[in-house]
């Protein structure tokens, strides 16, 4: 427990000694990166941080950030949940994060690139075939063509958890349409409104540079012969659990939020209507899946696309962001061969190491996989959101039986990692009007550009809301945090 007299908020804080806390060391001492945030925090009772907190949520109900989540019954719009009490990466650590995920950035890149090309990570058996012919999102339209500037995951998502012996590991790349970035610099917003005076005794990077960055990225890769670029974000439409971020997006970066049907596509050039007449489009930051983007290449029942807008692109005349068949390298198989892609491709030893990985296509590893399930997390590699997972010390054993069977009969679809011991983090836990122990993860932002990498300084710390929870995805309940990145170690 916490000193009550001089830490009032804290007063109730209970630190479990086998998690990884990264506020307290073993001892039960605050760490020294953490020792003015928690004095400063300390000020104020918890009756003051439950109004701190009422004002966060009213702010971010005002401004319509929220998000969607789909059951079986219904879709239900909620405001993301936001602790006010940040976390803290040192410098050290995030040169180590930010090399990381720009290596396996470029790495899958190539990768990309040599799966629609020539094939030589195939041909040298490095990958096996069968994981590309058999994956859902591999696809053979985009066959030999050529993206602008040969970049195909211009923005990349990487998702890191801080493990027990207190190293970073990479859970998953996700690199089809990664979410989540308008809620980093939201939290940055919310928490200066907050509690302003806590910014004066750290120095921080910014992370509201992240759109500016994002529009330079865009605009570098435009189609050969354009000068000055007209870029667009194109939404499924103000019902898709991420619109909040679409519009954001284009709203911070000064472009056109648009749907399919504000485009249409003449003489294989791509152009939006407006009041003036059509005006060319060059760069299309996208948020609409593969299959929906044209329905003359893709899924001819497709309302969200925009008819000849493959066409257009295969010819050169309009950069999408990112390019269509990337979904086939943050498969969760794929996965498993990531540290071979990156020493492929680079010739260099990953910085960030992978969670050891069961791929259910393997017959050993199958075997293995079914004998353990008890002890082993198991996911479908086709799915986000957290969704399909199911974590074998939470399940009974009807619910094991049932689990099994479903990998037995489609083991393509499946991996399986050891259940890992998340770091965890005081949050403030609203039902209980208190902080307790809760575990994390960090999803950090990746833009390729033709001359220019950046990784955004904060990324999205996730937070499993839920007791004991290690599933963070804000669709199954998780929260978030304000990412603080430091300039100096102090």
């Amino acid at each position: 427990m916490i000193d009550q007299l001089k830490h009032p908020i804290f007063s109730s804080y209970q630190r479990k000694e086998n998690l990884f806390d990264e506020v307290f060391d073993t001892s039960g001492e605050v760490k020294p990166i953490y020792q003015k945030l928690f004095e400063l925090y300390g000020e104020h009772t918890i009756e003051d941080y439950t109004n701190l907190n009422n004002k966060a949520k009213a702010s971010f109900f005002n401004q319509g950030i929220t998000f969607q989540v789909y059951s079986e019954k219904e879709a239900q719009e909620k405001i993301f949940p936001f602790d006010l009490f940040p976390r803290i990466i040192h410098p050290k650590e995030w040169e180590v994060i930010e090399k990381g995920a720009i290596q396996r950035s470029r790495a899958l890149n190539l990768f990309l690139w040599d799966i629609y090309h020539e094939k030589k990570i195939i041909k040298d058996k490095v990958v096996p075939l069968d994981l590309l012919s058999s994956s859902v999102n591999y696809l053979h339209q985009m066959m030999d063509v050529n993206p602008p500037s040969g970049i195909y995951n211009h923005i990349s998502g990487t998702d890191i958890i801080k493990h027990s012996d207190g190293k970073y590991y990479v859970l998953e790349d996700n690199i089809r349409c990664p979410s989540g970035v308008s809620y980093v610099i939201c939290n940055r917003t919310a928490l200066k409104r907050a509690l302003f005076g806590v910014f004066n005794h750290y120095q921080a990077y910014t992370v509201t540079d992240y759109a500016e960055n994002l529009l330079e990225i865009l605009e570098s890769v435009k189609p050969r012969g354009v000068d000055n670029p007209n870029c667009v974000v194109i939404t499924p439409g103000m019902y898709n659990s991420a619109y909040y971020e679409h519009s954001y997006l284009a709203k911070a970066m000064g472009v056109e939020l648009v749907e399919g049907r504000d485009l249409f596509v003449d003489n294989d050039f791509v152009y939006m209507k407006t009041i003036d007449g059509p005006e060319k489009v060059d760069v299309i930051y996208r948020r609409i899946d593969d299959l929906f983007i044209d329905p003359l290449e893709f899924r001819p029942d497709s309302a969200l696309g925009v008819p000849g807008l493959f066409a257009a692109y295969r010819k050169g005349n309009v950069c999408l962001a990112n390019a269509p068949g990337t979904g086939v390298a943050d498969d969760k198989a794929v996965y498993t061969y990531m540290p071979d892609i990156i020493k492929y491709y680079l010739n260099e030893e990953p910085i960030l190491s992978n969670v050891h990985t069961y791929h259910c296509s393997r017959p050993d590893e199958l075997k293995y996989v079914l004998e353990n399930i008890h002890q082993l997390v198991v996911k479908p590699v086709d799915e986000a959101g957290g969704y399909g997972i199911s974590i074998g010390n939470r399940l009974t054993k009807k619910e094991i039986a049932a689990v099994k069977e479903q990998i037995k009969a489609s083991p393509r679809k499946y991996i399986a990692q050891p259940i890992l011991s998340l770091s965890v983090h005081p949050t403030y836990i609203e039902t209980k009007e208190s902080f307790e122990q809760r575990h994390i993860d960090l999803r950090t932002f990746t833009l390729l550009g033709k001359d220019k990498d950046f990784v955004l300084k904060g990324g999205l710390t996730r937070v499993a809301l839920k007791e004991g929870n290690l599933v963070v995805n804000s669709s199954q309940g998780g929260g978030s945090k304000d990412t603080w990145v430091l300039k100096n170690g102090s």
